[in-house]
């Protein structure tokens, strides 16, 4: 009767129960068991009755529900982060690419100083080669000074006798003038007069070419009108100087800048003034400078006039339209020592927009390059900045000159002629 008692009613008299042979094979589909499985089996409890090791405190469930529900959630955080950049990525990039003012269509300007000669002549002296660099004031070649100087011989020689000449009829008028109208006639006082006013006429005419021979004389020497490299040197010693034909140029060592050619469609950020960058190519070390000026004008092809003088506009229209350039001139204010300055080198110019102080923060930078373009997107960025190119304007013309000739003074007849006149001391005041 104990055998067909049930397995609850065994358990109640305190018996162990007794355990039915379990099959693996029905159990899993196969003949291997798992070790897990029969530390399972053997440590199973009775019926209605779980093990310490089944039991799962509240504690533990819960710690499972957060971590799962961590994980799901830096899963969406780690994607919005991946979105978030991709936009930051997308934003920078179309502000670099399209509204930050910048170009790569940038080159470096110099002004050349074509030299020319003032007087004609065979050369006989160069004095500079290829690429030199010379001062201003230094001799570039010499022409031949024989003619010249025969003719500053000449023109002394004549105004010695044009001195002479005065003296004499000076003295001879004032003689006419002090004496009494019984001595003279006033028709004979009147010739003395107008012999000495010839005279005179005479001298200065000779002093003034004498002045226009000594001055030739000096321009046989042509000399550097700057502080430059003397470039493209085709002139050799021998050559014949024509006069005003160029045959030297040089570079002007301090007048070099840079311009760039910047889409219109960047130019409402673009600000005389503003701080500039432009780097050359093959040269990591940016030069530094600001925007001197903006050009107002450029050249429009449907301005040109047609028949009858009306305007002839083209009536072509592309679909792909490209924007017009503009020549933005950048000065330079600090040149890396490394980096050598060649006019018509290729630079990237960047305007940087200075903030209060021209200090930049920042806040100024994240919202120069996030901020503004995705609010330049939707029409609400900020407006251009008024009075942009009204430094122009405003400020003082520049004057650049060059020494150029004086006529001297006429020297005094009695000091080139002294002694011819003895007796007059002072000169009769002609009209």
């Amino acid at each position: 009767m104990e055998a067909t008692l049930p397995r609850n009613a065994a358990a109640l008299h305190g018996e162990p129960p007794a355990q039915a042979p379990v099959d693996a094979a029905d159990l899993m589909g196969g003949s291997n068991v798992p070790d897990t499985v029969a530390r399972d089996t053997s440590d199973r409890a009775p019926d209605g009755v779980r093990s310490p090791a089944q039991v799962t405190p509240p504690t533990r469930t819960l710690h499972q529900a957060a971590g799962r529900l961590m994980l799901r959630a830096g899963k969406h955080l780690a994607t919005l982060g991946i979105a978030l950049v991709a936009v930051l990525i997308s934003v920078a990039t179309w502000q670099h690419y399209v509204t930050a003012p910048w170009t790569r269509n940038g080159s470096v300007r110099v002004q050349v100083a074509n030299v020319a000669p003032q007087i004609p002549g065979k050369i006989v002296e160069l004095r500079v080669a290829d690429d030199q660099f010379v001062h201003k004031g230094d001799v570039l070649y010499v022409i031949d000074p024989f003619d010249f100087e025969v003719a500053v011989r000449v023109g002394k020689a004549l105004l010695d006798q044009r001195a002479a000449d005065l003296e004499v009829k000076q003295a001879e008028f004032d003689r006419r003038k002090h004496l009494s109208n019984l001595a003279t006639t006033p028709e004979e006082q009147q010739i003395f007069a107008g012999n000495a006013a010839q005279a005179k006429a005479a001298y200065e005419a000779a002093a003034h070419q004498l002045a226009q021979a000594d001055l030739n004389l000096k321009r046989t020497s042509v000399t550097s009108p700057v502080d430059g490299y003397v470039t493209n040197l085709l002139l050799r010693a021998g050559d014949y100087a024509v006069t005003g034909v160029s045959n030297i140029s040089i570079l002007d060592s301090n007048s070099f800048w840079i311009d760039g050619y910047f889409e219109e469609t960047k130019m409402a950020r673009v600000c005389v003034g503003d701080r500039a960058e432009a780097q050359l190519v093959g040269y990591a070390k940016p030069i530094l400078g600001h925007v001197k000026t903006v050009t107002r004008g450029i050249s429009v092809s449907n301005a040109a006039a047609g028949t009858q003088g009306l305007p002839n506009v083209d009536p072509i229209y592309t679909w792909v339209r490209l924007a017009q350039r503009v020549p933005v001139r950048v000065a330079i204010d600090t040149m890396p020592p490394d980096v050598p300055l060649v006019s018509g080198m290729t630079a990237t110019v960047t305007i940087r927009q200075p903030s209060a102080g021209d200090h930049e923060s920042s806040f100024d930078r994240f919202r120069a390059n996030f901020i503004d373009p995705v609010a330049d997107l939707f029409g609400a960025g900020q407006p251009p900045r008024a009075n942009c190119l009204q430094a122009t304007s405003q400020q003082r013309p520049e004057v650049e000159a060059v020494p150029y000739s004086r006529e001297p003074a006429v020297p005094p007849a009695d000091r080139i002629a002294p002694g011819l006149t003895p007796g007059v001391d002072v000169s009769p005041r002609l009209p």
